[in-house]
Protein backbone atom coordinates (compact mmCIF):
# COMPACT_ATOMS: atom_id res chain seq x y z
CA UNK A 1 0.00 0.00 0.00
CA UNK A 2 1.40 3.30 -1.19
CA UNK A 3 2.39 5.22 1.83
CA UNK A 4 1.29 9.25 2.57
CA UNK A 5 4.89 10.05 3.83
CA UNK A 6 8.45 8.84 3.80
CA UNK A 7 12.27 9.99 5.40
CA UNK A 8 14.23 12.30 3.41
CA UNK A 9 17.41 14.44 3.62
CA UNK A 10 16.46 18.11 2.88
CA UNK A 11 18.26 21.33 2.76
CA UNK A 12 15.70 23.24 4.59
CA UNK A 13 17.35 25.81 5.86
CA UNK A 14 20.11 28.30 3.74
CA UNK A 15 23.21 27.43 5.88
CA UNK A 16 25.45 24.70 6.65
CA UNK A 17 24.19 20.89 7.10
CA UNK A 18 21.28 18.68 5.79
CA UNK A 19 18.18 17.24 7.73
CA UNK A 20 16.66 14.45 7.97
CA UNK A 21 12.57 15.34 7.36
CA UNK A 22 9.53 13.36 6.93
CA UNK A 23 8.11 14.37 3.90
CA UNK A 24 4.80 13.69 1.37
CA UNK A 25 5.69 10.72 -0.65
CA UNK A 26 5.77 12.30 -4.22
CA UNK A 27 2.58 12.53 -6.88
CA UNK A 28 3.41 10.78 -9.91
CA UNK A 29 2.10 12.59 -13.72
CA UNK A 30 0.90 10.49 -16.32
CA UNK A 31 4.56 10.29 -17.93
CA UNK A 32 6.11 9.55 -14.82
CA UNK A 33 7.23 6.79 -12.35
CA UNK A 34 7.81 6.12 -8.57
CA UNK A 35 10.64 4.98 -7.76
CA UNK A 36 11.35 2.86 -4.73
CA UNK A 37 15.46 4.08 -3.56
CA UNK A 38 17.49 1.58 -2.61
CA UNK A 39 20.58 3.01 -2.57
CA UNK A 40 21.98 6.71 -3.09
CA UNK A 41 25.52 7.64 -3.59
CA UNK A 42 26.94 11.09 -2.13
CA UNK A 43 28.49 13.52 -4.56
CA UNK A 44 30.53 16.42 -4.63
CA UNK A 45 27.74 18.38 -5.68
CA UNK A 46 25.89 17.16 -2.42
CA UNK A 47 29.27 18.77 -0.56
CA UNK A 48 28.74 22.03 -2.03
CA UNK A 49 24.50 21.74 -1.24
CA UNK A 50 25.74 20.80 2.50
CA UNK A 51 28.52 23.26 3.07
CA UNK A 52 26.25 25.65 1.38
CA UNK A 53 28.63 27.42 -0.47
CA UNK A 54 28.21 30.92 -3.06
CA UNK A 55 27.43 28.28 -6.14
CA UNK A 56 24.85 25.98 -3.72
CA UNK A 57 23.46 29.82 -2.64
CA UNK A 58 22.46 31.33 -5.88
CA UNK A 59 21.09 27.46 -7.72
CA UNK A 60 19.24 25.76 -4.43
CA UNK A 61 15.96 26.71 -3.81
CA UNK A 62 15.26 26.15 -0.51
CA UNK A 63 13.82 23.53 1.61
CA UNK A 64 14.81 20.85 -1.63
CA UNK A 65 15.25 17.68 -0.98
CA UNK A 66 18.73 16.87 -2.42
CA UNK A 67 20.30 13.54 -3.91
CA UNK A 68 21.04 12.51 -7.22
CA UNK A 69 22.63 9.74 -7.45
CA UNK A 70 20.41 6.34 -7.05
CA UNK A 71 19.62 2.94 -7.39
CA UNK A 72 16.03 1.55 -7.04
CA UNK A 73 12.48 -0.05 -7.95
CA UNK A 74 9.78 0.98 -9.62
CA UNK A 75 6.34 1.13 -7.58
CA UNK A 76 4.19 3.26 -9.35
CA UNK A 77 3.58 3.86 -13.03
CA UNK A 78 1.63 6.98 -15.16
CA UNK A 79 -1.11 5.77 -16.91
CA UNK A 80 1.03 6.79 -20.52
CA UNK A 81 4.41 4.82 -19.55
CA UNK A 82 4.42 1.72 -21.32
CA UNK A 83 8.22 -0.77 -21.34
CA UNK A 84 8.60 0.03 -17.47
CA UNK A 85 7.15 -2.50 -14.82
CA UNK A 86 6.40 -2.67 -11.32
CA UNK A 87 9.25 -4.19 -9.81
CA UNK A 88 12.08 -3.29 -12.00
CA UNK A 89 15.09 -2.38 -10.87
CA UNK A 90 16.66 1.06 -11.76
CA UNK A 91 18.67 3.89 -11.93
CA UNK A 92 18.31 7.20 -14.04
CA UNK A 93 19.47 10.08 -15.53
CA UNK A 94 19.18 12.99 -13.28
CA UNK A 95 18.94 15.89 -15.99
CA UNK A 96 15.89 16.55 -16.63
CA UNK A 97 15.27 18.11 -20.39
CA UNK A 98 12.70 20.41 -22.04
CA UNK A 99 11.89 19.55 -25.60
CA UNK A 100 11.75 22.73 -27.11
CA UNK A 101 15.28 23.19 -27.86
CA UNK A 102 17.30 22.82 -31.05
CA UNK A 103 19.77 20.56 -29.52
CA UNK A 104 16.67 18.25 -27.79
CA UNK A 105 15.05 18.27 -31.13
CA UNK A 106 18.11 17.02 -32.65
CA UNK A 107 18.43 14.45 -29.83
CA UNK A 108 21.37 16.35 -28.52
CA UNK A 109 18.78 16.12 -24.97
CA UNK A 110 22.54 16.26 -22.99
CA UNK A 111 23.06 19.91 -24.26
CA UNK A 112 19.68 21.39 -23.87
CA UNK A 113 20.19 24.46 -22.44
CA UNK A 114 16.80 24.54 -20.24
CA UNK A 115 18.38 21.28 -17.95
CA UNK A 116 17.01 21.37 -14.79
CA UNK A 117 18.89 18.78 -11.88
CA UNK A 118 17.25 16.69 -9.49
CA UNK A 119 18.23 17.29 -6.02
CA UNK A 120 19.38 20.44 -7.38
CA UNK A 121 16.94 22.23 -9.22
CA UNK A 122 13.84 19.89 -8.70
CA UNK A 123 13.13 17.31 -5.59
CA UNK A 124 15.75 14.81 -5.46
CA UNK A 125 16.99 11.40 -4.63
CA UNK A 126 17.66 11.53 -0.96
CA UNK A 127 14.25 9.67 -0.17
CA UNK A 128 12.47 6.63 0.49
CA UNK A 129 10.55 7.83 -2.75
CA UNK A 130 11.51 9.87 -6.08
CA UNK A 131 9.42 10.85 -8.76
CA UNK A 132 11.05 10.30 -12.05
CA UNK A 133 9.95 11.05 -15.82
CA UNK A 134 9.99 7.58 -17.28
CA UNK A 135 12.65 9.03 -20.11
CA UNK A 136 15.10 9.68 -17.34
CA UNK A 137 14.49 5.74 -16.21
CA UNK A 138 17.68 3.64 -16.85
CA UNK A 139 16.70 0.16 -16.27
CA UNK A 140 19.52 -2.01 -14.37
CA UNK A 141 20.43 -5.48 -15.64
CA UNK A 142 20.45 -8.29 -12.91
CA UNK A 143 24.15 -8.39 -13.20
CA UNK A 144 24.70 -4.82 -11.75
CA UNK A 145 23.83 -4.21 -7.59
CA UNK A 146 21.83 -1.76 -6.83
CA UNK A 147 25.38 -0.05 -5.36
CA UNK A 148 26.73 -0.32 -8.38
CA UNK A 149 23.68 1.11 -9.83
CA UNK A 150 23.73 4.18 -7.26
CA UNK A 151 26.99 5.58 -8.49
CA UNK A 152 26.46 4.99 -12.54
CA UNK A 153 25.68 8.83 -12.48
CA UNK A 154 29.34 9.71 -11.46
CA UNK A 155 30.33 6.70 -13.78
CA UNK A 156 28.74 8.27 -16.65
CA UNK A 157 30.61 11.01 -16.21
CA UNK A 158 33.83 9.61 -16.07
CA UNK A 159 33.08 7.73 -19.23
CA UNK A 160 31.79 10.72 -21.13
CA UNK A 161 34.99 12.20 -20.84
CA UNK A 162 37.06 9.49 -21.40
CA UNK A 163 35.60 8.28 -24.07
CA UNK A 164 35.91 11.77 -25.58
CA UNK A 165 38.45 10.90 -28.26
CA UNK A 166 39.87 7.48 -29.47
CA UNK A 167 41.46 5.66 -26.41
CA UNK A 168 43.22 2.76 -28.08
CA UNK A 169 46.94 2.51 -28.04
CA UNK A 170 47.36 5.63 -26.63
CA UNK A 171 48.86 7.40 -23.50
CA UNK A 172 46.47 9.08 -21.36
CA UNK A 173 47.01 11.72 -18.49
CA UNK A 174 44.61 12.06 -15.76
CA UNK A 175 44.84 15.04 -13.43
CA UNK A 176 43.06 14.31 -10.13
CA UNK A 177 42.10 10.95 -8.50
CA UNK A 178 39.36 11.93 -7.17
CA UNK A 179 36.51 9.06 -7.75
CA UNK A 180 35.73 10.35 -10.75
CA UNK A 181 38.98 10.25 -12.36
CA UNK A 182 39.78 6.98 -10.54
CA UNK A 183 37.03 5.78 -12.54
CA UNK A 184 38.06 7.13 -15.83
CA UNK A 185 41.59 5.80 -15.31
CA UNK A 186 39.74 2.30 -15.24
CA UNK A 187 37.41 3.20 -18.23
CA UNK A 188 40.79 4.24 -19.82
CA UNK A 189 42.43 1.09 -19.37
CA UNK A 190 39.23 -1.32 -20.15
CA UNK A 191 39.05 0.99 -23.55
CA UNK A 192 42.71 -0.06 -24.83
CA UNK A 193 44.85 2.58 -23.32
CA UNK A 194 48.38 1.64 -23.64
CA UNK A 195 49.57 3.69 -20.24
CA UNK A 196 47.43 5.71 -17.82
CA UNK A 197 48.91 7.93 -15.64
CA UNK A 198 46.81 10.04 -12.33
CA UNK A 199 48.10 12.74 -10.54
CA UNK A 200 46.98 14.37 -7.43
CA UNK A 201 48.43 15.59 -4.27
CA UNK A 202 46.67 13.93 -1.95
CA UNK A 203 48.28 10.64 -1.16
CA UNK A 204 45.34 8.81 0.34
CA UNK A 205 43.52 9.20 -2.85
CA UNK A 206 46.74 8.13 -5.16
CA UNK A 207 46.76 4.95 -3.35
CA UNK A 208 42.96 4.25 -3.52
CA UNK A 209 43.73 4.53 -7.69
CA UNK A 210 46.18 1.98 -7.52
CA UNK A 211 43.61 -0.26 -5.20
CA UNK A 212 40.91 0.43 -8.09
CA UNK A 213 43.35 0.15 -11.03
CA UNK A 214 46.36 -1.81 -10.36
CA UNK A 215 47.52 -1.17 -13.60
CA UNK A 216 47.52 2.87 -13.38
CA UNK A 217 51.03 5.19 -12.72
CA UNK A 218 49.88 6.79 -9.43
CA UNK A 219 51.79 10.41 -9.30
CA UNK A 220 51.79 12.69 -6.91
CA UNK A 221 53.17 15.80 -8.27
CA UNK A 222 54.11 17.78 -5.08
CA UNK A 223 56.88 14.69 -5.05
CA UNK A 224 57.38 13.76 -8.55
CA UNK A 225 57.86 15.38 -12.11
CA UNK A 226 56.42 14.23 -15.26
CA UNK A 227 58.72 14.45 -17.51
CA UNK A 228 60.69 11.79 -15.44
CA UNK A 229 57.85 9.54 -15.20
CA UNK A 230 57.13 10.14 -19.40
CA UNK A 231 60.88 8.62 -19.29
CA UNK A 232 60.35 5.90 -16.74
CA UNK A 233 57.74 4.91 -19.05
CA UNK A 234 59.35 5.51 -22.22
CA UNK A 235 57.14 7.77 -24.28
CA UNK A 236 58.71 9.26 -27.30
CA UNK A 237 57.14 12.89 -26.68
CA UNK A 238 54.71 12.75 -24.05
CA UNK A 239 50.90 12.13 -23.67
CA UNK A 240 48.31 11.72 -26.32
CA UNK A 241 45.10 12.41 -24.16
CA UNK A 242 44.85 14.30 -21.63
CA UNK A 243 41.42 14.33 -18.56
CA UNK A 244 41.82 17.16 -16.45
CA UNK A 245 39.44 16.06 -13.74
CA UNK A 246 40.41 18.29 -10.94
CA UNK A 247 39.44 21.76 -11.65
CA UNK A 248 43.10 22.94 -10.89
CA UNK A 249 45.08 25.17 -13.02
CA UNK A 250 48.03 24.38 -12.12
CA UNK A 251 47.27 20.40 -13.35
CA UNK A 252 45.75 21.95 -16.65
CA UNK A 253 48.99 23.94 -17.33
CA UNK A 254 51.00 20.86 -16.12
CA UNK A 255 48.97 18.77 -18.80
CA UNK A 256 49.58 20.85 -21.49
CA UNK A 257 53.32 20.98 -21.20
CA UNK A 258 53.05 17.35 -20.94
CA UNK A 259 51.07 16.59 -23.95
CA UNK A 260 52.63 15.83 -27.55
CA UNK A 261 51.63 17.88 -30.66
CA UNK A 262 48.37 17.94 -31.67
CA UNK A 263 47.19 16.20 -28.26
CA UNK A 264 43.78 16.00 -26.94
CA UNK A 265 42.24 17.30 -23.46
CA UNK A 266 38.90 16.89 -22.20
CA UNK A 267 37.70 19.29 -19.60
CA UNK A 268 35.25 18.05 -16.38
CA UNK A 269 37.09 19.45 -13.37
CA UNK A 270 35.64 23.20 -12.90
CA UNK A 271 37.56 25.44 -12.00
CA UNK A 272 36.60 27.95 -9.02
CA UNK A 273 36.08 31.32 -10.47
CA UNK A 274 38.24 32.81 -13.90
CA UNK A 275 41.33 31.13 -14.26
CA UNK A 276 44.34 32.59 -16.50
CA UNK A 277 45.28 30.23 -19.53
CA UNK A 278 48.35 30.70 -21.68
CA UNK A 279 46.04 30.19 -24.77
CA UNK A 280 49.34 30.70 -27.05
CA UNK A 281 50.99 27.61 -25.80
CA UNK A 282 47.93 25.63 -26.65
CA UNK A 283 47.58 27.42 -29.92
CA UNK A 284 50.96 26.67 -30.63
CA UNK A 285 51.00 23.14 -29.68
CA UNK A 286 47.68 22.30 -31.58
CA UNK A 287 45.91 21.07 -28.67
CA UNK A 288 42.11 20.24 -29.15
CA UNK A 289 40.02 21.09 -26.29
CA UNK A 290 36.59 19.80 -25.30
CA UNK A 291 34.40 20.91 -22.64
CA UNK A 292 32.57 17.69 -21.02
CA UNK A 293 29.15 18.47 -18.98
CA UNK A 294 27.24 15.06 -17.42
CA UNK A 295 26.39 12.26 -19.64
CA UNK A 296 26.00 11.70 -23.15
CA UNK A 297 21.86 11.11 -22.75
CA UNK A 298 22.01 7.92 -23.28
CA UNK A 299 24.91 6.68 -25.28
CA UNK A 300 26.91 7.02 -22.46
CA UNK A 301 24.79 4.89 -20.14
CA UNK A 302 24.54 2.37 -22.75
CA UNK A 303 28.44 2.13 -22.68
CA UNK A 304 28.86 1.79 -19.40
CA UNK A 305 27.09 -0.58 -18.37
CA UNK A 306 28.08 -2.81 -21.33
CA UNK A 307 31.74 -2.13 -19.85
CA UNK A 308 30.26 -3.27 -16.82
CA UNK A 309 28.96 -6.39 -18.08
CA UNK A 310 32.30 -6.91 -19.93
CA UNK A 311 34.70 -6.90 -17.27
CA UNK A 312 34.94 -3.44 -16.20
CA UNK A 313 35.13 -3.34 -11.87
CA UNK A 314 35.24 0.11 -9.95
CA UNK A 315 33.35 -1.62 -7.29
CA UNK A 316 36.65 -0.84 -4.90
CA UNK A 317 35.92 3.09 -5.27
CA UNK A 318 33.10 2.62 -2.98
CA UNK A 319 35.37 2.92 0.29
CA UNK A 320 32.48 3.78 2.66
CA UNK A 321 28.51 2.81 3.08
CA UNK A 322 26.46 3.96 5.83
CA UNK A 323 22.54 3.45 6.71
CA UNK A 324 20.69 6.42 5.98
CA UNK A 325 20.45 7.06 9.42
CA UNK A 326 23.97 8.00 9.97
CA UNK A 327 24.05 10.03 6.85
CA UNK A 328 26.30 12.87 8.64
CA UNK A 329 29.04 10.16 8.58
CA UNK A 330 29.02 9.38 5.31
CA UNK A 331 29.24 13.40 4.57
CA UNK A 332 32.44 13.79 6.83
CA UNK A 333 33.46 10.95 5.02
CA UNK A 334 32.87 12.52 1.26
CA UNK A 335 34.12 16.13 2.96
CA UNK A 336 37.75 14.73 4.46
CA UNK A 337 38.62 14.48 1.20
CA UNK A 338 40.14 10.83 1.87
CA UNK A 339 37.52 8.34 0.75
CA UNK A 340 36.05 7.29 -2.25
CA UNK A 341 32.73 6.83 -2.91
CA UNK A 342 30.39 6.93 -0.30
CA UNK A 343 27.07 4.65 -0.49
CA UNK A 344 23.82 5.18 1.69
CA UNK A 345 21.62 2.23 2.76
CA UNK A 346 17.88 3.35 2.17
CA UNK A 347 17.03 0.17 2.77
Amino acid sequence: MRPNTMTALEKSEPREGLWQVQAPVPEIGPDDVLIKVNKTGICGTDIHIWKWDEWAAHTVPVPLITGHEFAGEIVEIGRDVKGLDIGQRCSGEGHLIGTESRQSRAGKFHLDPGTRGIGVNVQGAFAQYLRLPAFNVVPLPDDIPDEIGAILDPLGNAVHTALSFDLLGEDVLITGAGPIGIMAAAVAKHAGARHVVITDINPDRLELAAHVVPAVRPVNVAQEELRDVIAELKMKQGFDVGLEMSGSQAALDQMVEALVMGGKIALLGIPPGKSPVDWSRIVFKAITIKGVYGREMFETWYKMIAMLQNGLDVSRVITHRFPVAEFEKGFRAMKSGRSGKVVLDWT
